[in-house]
């Protein structure tokens, strides 16, 4: 688990950052006082009176807090062979690094992925399909998770393509969680 500190920052430079929950892009000025709430997934949540709310800040831009960059994960060491499969629990792990900005739980055990498959491609490689939700219809930042979940489902090793369809039926609701997210929240 990463440390950070839970005191207020200066941020050191001007950031872009997303407003949650509308999904707004926004930048942070230099010098605006900043809280961190949570990192997880790679992003951090930051809290901000002067700016009226909760940020989204990549983990590229931990500079900005005055936290040292995370490297970038590393590229397989070699190409998955062309018809290669795909691990389909690499892809159910890469999931598992998804977070709502707002809940520290991931997307996989909230219950939020309804759906995926693995299909191989003409050319070599295997497409991913996914169709997920969100714990409210109206949240801005759909876009922005299943962008990132997109992004880091094409990590997996072999996986050349990959879609993540945001869905409403059947509406979530908290029994679709796992036990682990009704811990982790106080739900049981």
């Amino acid at each position: 688990m990463s440390t950070y500190p839970t005191t207020q920052i200066n941020l050191k430079r001007e950031v872009p950052a997303t407003r949650i929950p509308s999904g707004e892009p926004v930048f942070l000025p230099v010098g605006t006082i900043v809280r961190i709430t949570q990192f997880l997934g790679g992003a951090y949540t930051v809290e901000s009176y002067s700016m009226g709310g909760l940020f989204r800040i990549a983990g590229r831009d931990a500079d900005a807090l005055g936290l040292e960059v995370a490297p970038e994960p590393a590229a397989p060491s070699a190409p998955a062979e062309p018809g290669a499969d795909t691990d389909e629990n690499a892809v159910w792990g890469k999931l598992k690094t998804v977070f709502d900005p707002e809940i520290p739980v991931n997307v996989v055990d909230l219950g939020l992925v309804f759906d995926m498959k693995l299909s191989p491609l003409p050319g070599g490689g295997n497409r991913v399909d996914v169709k997920m939700t969100l714990t409210a219809p109206g949240c801005g930042m759909g876009a922005s998770i299943a962008g990132d979940a997109r992004m880091k489902i094409l990590e997996v090793p072999g996986v050349k393509e990959a879609d993540v369809e945001l869905v409403w039926e059947p509406v979530w609701n908290p029994s679709m969680m796992t036990e682990a997210a009704k811990l982790t929240l106080g739900l049981m």
